[in-house]
């Protein structure tokens, strides 16, 4: 019986199918290739979450701060439009004051022994009082200051007179009448402030406007 020849440098047979048994399983391969391409499009669709909520971040904080340009021009034109006449009404104070002057040079006693400057002193009076509507309707307002507590914000003190009958700091005479403009201050009141009384007390915070009057 003859025994067939081997070669010792052929490598026999593997168990199981040989050499092709150590390959990778084709659907264990897909599996791995599917769980990675699973992987990177999860992170893709974080980043790109990540860049929305960005954009959207960034596109309502552009919308705010429109918003908030939009608002403070719609202010500017608001204030433009209400303090526009502030420099003719300033120029009207002083108009104002001179009629004021004529009147104070035609005492009550001398007009009623002289009929022409008693209707002239009547006349002076009429255009004094319109011209008053005229600002008081262009928001224009007296401030009230005789008597009340001296405030740099709304007076300029011209002279420091001994007083010890009103508390220290004490408006005791007017000289020009101040005026609002709305809430903005239009003209100081120019006055005369005591010394040398007693310590003020502290005034409460309603009354730090040193009392604009509703009518001039």
């Amino acid at each position: 019986m003859n025994t067939p020849d081997v070669n010792p440098e052929t490598p026999a047979p593997a168990a199981n199918g040989g050499p092709n048994a150590a390959q990778a399983d084709p659907a264990s391969v897909s599996e791995a290739a599917s769980a990675d391409m699973t992987a990177h499009l999860e992170k893709r669709v974080t980043e790109l979450e990540a860049v929305v909520e960005t954009l959207k971040s960034e596109k309502l904080s552009a919308l705010a701060e429109a918003e908030n340009a939009g608002k403070r021009a719609d202010r500017r034109i608001a204030d433009n439009a209400k303090y526009a006449v502030s420099n003719i009404a300033k120029a009207l104070l002083a108009v104002a004051d001179n009629l004021s002057r004529a009147l104070l040079a035609a005492p009550a006693e001398t007009r009623a022994s002289n009929d022409t400057l008693k209707n002239l002193a009547t006349g002076v009076e009429l255009t004094e009082r319109e011209l008053h509507v005229v600002l008081e309707n262009q928001g224009v307002r007296k401030l009230t200051v005789l008597n009340q507590p001296f405030d740099a914000n709304f007076h300029n003190a011209i002279q420091e007179v001994e007083n010890k009958d009103v508390p220290n700091g004490t408006v005791v005479q007017v000289f020009q009448d101040g005026y609002m403009i709305h809430d903005r201050l239009l003209r100081p009141a120019m006055v005369v402030v005591s010394k040398g009384g007693p310590k003020r007390e502290a005034a409460p915070a309603a009354a730090a406007a040193s009392g604009v009057n509703t009518s001039i």
